[in-house]
């Protein structure tokens, strides 16, 4: 840590010299302009450059399926523009599965093709992309998934259960997006002026996000499962009902806490959903002890079941607990 001390000049204006090695190092120099962006007590410094695309290059040699998949996402969330994906020869396999990677992308499109390489390019502007409205339309899609997963499964609706599965693809590309957004605020002041949020604001909408993808993941889980079951009995299907309620509401409350503006709202919200948390626990092994009944297949899918409602629940607490955080007062 280096110190400057404030000098004051023409009797009203105060400046402080920059340390030379950081100016060396960022190309500041005399008649540079540089960026202030204030945060509470806290004055971040950045050069000013110009709009640029950031590249980056991977070589695909090899990758295939998921691991080319998850290559591909992992270059997006990181925050480059313009990817080029290179090999001596791309295959016929590779090139759909980089085509079905962007498609889950959001912005992400493929620019130009050869024998050798492929080029991605994010075509949206990190300043139109709202993280606000990317966590809201999560929490909208994952509790509506986690709702019509349960339904499948006492409806016996095969078609339903199937379209959950395929409605986690919508989750986890609002995910991707957050993702790519935080990163880009944590490398950049700038970045979170252009999202009108502060970085700590974006921490906390990450933290929760993550917890809303899970969620996507059970009720994907639940209707797989669904799948491969019959509707149960009445009474073990009254029980789940409850339970799906319950986590659902802890889920809302969680979400509702963090979104409201009023601290000690939130904070009332927030203890709420926590303590909802408990009383899930005690209802969920009162589920276990009516799915044990039954034949001992169906017993065993049912369980788990009752354990991704449980732990979707679990997932809305700890957004509560984010919500309890951004709700302190701060030091």
């Amino acid at each position: 840590m280096e110190t400057r001390k404030v000098q004051v000049t023409g009797g009203s204006t105060y400046t402080v010299s920059l340390p030379k090695e950081w100016a060396t190092e960022n190309d500041v120099s005399g008649g540079s302009v540089v960026e202030f962006h204030p945060e509470g007590d806290t004055l971040l410094l950045t050069p000013q450059r110009e709009e640029r695309k950031v590249e980056g290059t991977l070589d695909i040699t090899g990758l295939e399926g998921d691991e080319l998949m998850r290559a591909v996402v992992t270059m997006y969330v990181s925050g480059f523009d313009i990817v080029t994906l290179e090999t001596t020869q791309v295959t016929a396999a590779q090139r759909r599965t980089i085509r079905d990677a962007t498609q889950g992308l959001v912005g992400l499109e493929v620019i130009g093709e050869t024998s050798e390489r492929v080029r991605l390019q994010d075509l949206l502007d990190s300043s139109e992309l709202s993280m606000h409205n990317a966590i809201t339309r999560m929490r909208l899609v994952s509790t509506t998934m986690l709702a019509d997963a349960v339904a499948a499964l006492l409806a016996d609706d095969d078609d339903l259960a199937a379209d959950v599965v395929q409605r986690d693809d919508d989750v986890d590309r609002l995910w991707s997006m957050v993702s790519r957004v935080f990163r880009s605020v944590l490398r950049d002041p700038s970045a979170a002026a252009a999202i009108g949020l502060d970085r700590e604001t974006c921490f906390d909408y990450h933290s929760s996000a993550r917890q809303l993808e899970r969620v996507g993941d059970h009720a994907a889980k639940i209707a797989t499962h669904a799948q491969s079951l019959g509707a149960p009995p009445e009474d073990a299907a009254e029980a789940l009902d409850a339970l799906l309620e319950e986590s659902t509401n802890v889920i809302e409350m969680g979400m509702d806490a963090l979104l409201e503006e009023d601290s000690d709202r939130a904070t009332d919200l927030a203890n709420d959903a926590r303590q909802r948390v408990v009383r899930i626990d005690e209802l969920s092994r009162a589920v276990d002890d009516e799915v044990r009944e039954l034949e001992s297949q169906q017993a065993q899918l049912l369980g788990l079941i009752v354990d991704s409602l449980s732990r979707s629940a679990d997932y809305g607490g700890n957004v509560a607990e984010t919500a309890l955080q951004n709700a302190a007062p701060r030091p």
